[in-house]
C-alpha cells in the first residue's frame, strides 16, 4: 500500500501580475495569512498584499557593528595600554585617534557578516529543496507565470474550500504542492 504524501499547500497559476496581485489581495481580505506569491520579476504591490511585516536584519546589522566597534576599540587598548605599553613618539597608551581606523574596519567587517549571517538565518537557508518545487509546471515561476501558494498551515486552510477559493480567483490551474 503506496503513502500518499503530506500536502504543503495549494498553488495558483495565473497569467499575470495583475491577477495575481488582486488574487493575493482578495485571499488577504478572506483571512488567509500563511501564504506566498513567487513571480518572474518583482511586483509593486505585492509585499504590502501579502502584508510582509519588517525585518530584524537592521538591528542585526547595527548590533554586529556595535560588537566590531566596541571589539576593535577594546583590543587596541588592552595591547597598548595593559598588555604590551610602548611609548611610541610620546602619545600616551591610550590614544585613541590611532585607533580610529581599525576600529572602523572592524565595524564595517562585522556589520557585513552579520548582516549576511542575518539574513540566511532569517530566510532559513540554505534550503536546497523546497516543497513548491514539487508542484507542476513550477518551472514557469522564472519565465512568465505567477503563482499564489496557500499553505495547509493556514489556519483557515481546507483543501477542498481553499482549492474553489483559489479556482474562483481566476487561476489557470489549482495544484496540490505535496510536501
Amino acid at each position: 500500500m503506496e503513502r500518499r504524501p503530506a500536502v504543503y499547500g495549494l498553488m495558483a497559476e495565473f497569467d499575470n501580475p495583475t491577477s495575481l496581485l488582486d488574487a493575493t489581495s482578495r485571499a488577504y481580505r478572506e483571512g488567509y495569512r500563511r501564504m506566498d506569491a513567487y513571480t518572474p520579476f518583482p511586483v509593486e504591490g505585492l509585499s504590502e498584499a501579502l502584508d510582509f511585516r519588517r525585518t530584524r536584519v537592521p538591528l542585526i546589522v547595527l548590533l554586529g557593528g556595535l560588537v566590531g566597534c566596541f571589539g576593535g576599540f577594546f583590543l587596541q587598548y588592552y595591547i597598548a595600554a595593559i598588555y604590551w605599553p610602548i611609548i611610541v613618539g610620546g602619545r600616551p597608551f591610550n590614544s585613541w585617534p590611532a585607533f580610529i581606523p581599525v576600529t572602523f574596519e572592524l565595524t564595517v567587517l562585522c556589520a557585513a557578516l552579520s548582516a549576511f549571517l542575518g539574513m540566511l538565518a532569517l530566510n532559513g537557508l540554505p534550503q536546497p529543496h523546497h516543497p513548491v518545487f514539487n508542484a507542476p509546471r513550477f518551472e514557469m515561476a522564472s519565465r512568465d507565470r505567477f503563482f499564489l501558494c496557500i499553505e495547509a498551515t493556514d489556519p483557515k486552510f481546507e483543501a477542498a474550500a481553499t482549492r474553489r477559493f483559489l479556482e474562483s480567483l481566476g487561476a489557470r490551474e489549482v495544484s496540490d504542492v505535496e510536501d
